[in-house]
């Protein structure tokens, strides 16, 4: 590819991203490693598996004599780090919702799944203040909800709002970062927040608040890892190594919860009793994506793009998927 189409295809892929409100939370891809042995890893605060991983330095042993140079970087929500992979500042995506790589394929993005998490319905919810009237799905018309633009919450609020009848466009939608949503719903300024672990685990212990609905019989909350499709045809074998040892760290973050949590509580500055309680909703189940297995992806595709909150409509199969067999 030349230069002057690299660039015409950044400028498309920022100008996507500005449409949908993301401009501002792209990180240039200046400020990252370049070269060809360098595998720079984008994370946020959930990216439980992969926070074990860059804690113990096991990529980084397992990786080392192949030369890679690792660089982690970390993002405060799973939309712009996918627009960061879009644009080529990180290579390896870790685990975000489901709704986000619907959102970054219909800006263009170049993708590949490389991993999937069963799902964990109840690891996101729409909570309310204890002392709320609000009691079910419908009291929510006319009311303002803080909810994260893109996230897995998003699409269960929209989900959550249909089965009781009620149309996306009958709230008050406020898009917040999860800190910020939090800040909102605690001063009272809206009437709901949707979260998800372990930000939903954290106002459950520290505040007085009540589980409106979650996605249980509603939103399936998958979350998948990703790479740029270049780097996932580039470096199959390196993808291997990350897929074996996310399921590795996923298993043992299920049979030892107690200790995964005394883990995580210095890397996330929350008590492990929080922790645990997170980690307890979570699958951790990591699995190879299979295309017969991507329909909720397509249902909320068609979702959002029916409530006017995708610019195109898309087909989730068009994105490439990375297998096992790719890196024999």
């Amino acid at each position: 590819m030349s230069k002057h189409s690299t660039d015409s295809t950044r400028r498309r892929l920022l100008h996507a991203a500005t449409a949908l409100g993301l401009g501002s939370a792209l990180a240039p891809a200046s400020v990252f490693a370049q070269g060809n042995k360098a595998i720079r890893i984008g994370y946020q605060k959930s990216s439980t598996l992969l926070t074990i991983l860059k804690a113990n330095g096991t990529l980084e042993k397992l990786l080392a004599p192949t030369g890679a140079k690792i660089s982690w970087h970390e993002f405060a929500s799973g939309l712009p780090l996918l627009e960061a992979l879009n644009v080529g500042g990180v290579d390896l995506s870790a685990d975000v919702a489901d709704t986000v790589p619907v959102f970054a394929q219909a800006a263009g993005a170049k993708l590949a799944y490389v991993a999937q998490e069963s799902p964990s319905p109840a690891a996101q919810a729409i909570v309310v203040r204890a002392d709320s009237v609000l009691r079910k799905a419908s009291d929510l018309k006319g009311k303002k909800i803080a909810v994260t633009k893109a996230a897995g919450v998003h699409y269960l609020l929209i989900a959550t709002l249909e089965k009781a009848g009620l149309k996306f466009s009958d709230v008050d939608a406020a898009y917040l970062s999860p800190a910020d949503g939090r800040a909102a719903f605690e001063r009272g300024s809206v009437d709901a927040w949707v979260t998800w672990d372990p930000f939903l685990a954290g106002v459950q212990r520290q505040s007085q608040v009540r589980i409106l609905s979650d996605g249980r019989g509603v939103a399936d909350y998958q979350r998948y890892y990703l790479a740029s499709a270049s780097f996932a045809q580039a470096r199959p074998e390196v993808l291997r190594v990350v897929f074996d040892e996310l399921q590795k760290t996923g298993h043992w973050v299920k049979q030892h919860p107690k200790e995964a949590a005394a883990f995580l509580a210095p890397l996330w500055g929350l008590d492990a009793d929080t922790i645990e309680l997170a980690n307890s909703r979570r699958s951790y189940e990591v699995r190879a994506v299979r295309p017969e297995a991507l329909g909720e992806q397509q249902r909320i595709a068609d979702t959002f793009f029916a409530a006017g909150l995708l610019p195109r409509k898309i087909n989730t199969n068009d994105v490439a998927i990375w297998t096992a067999a790719q890196a024999a």
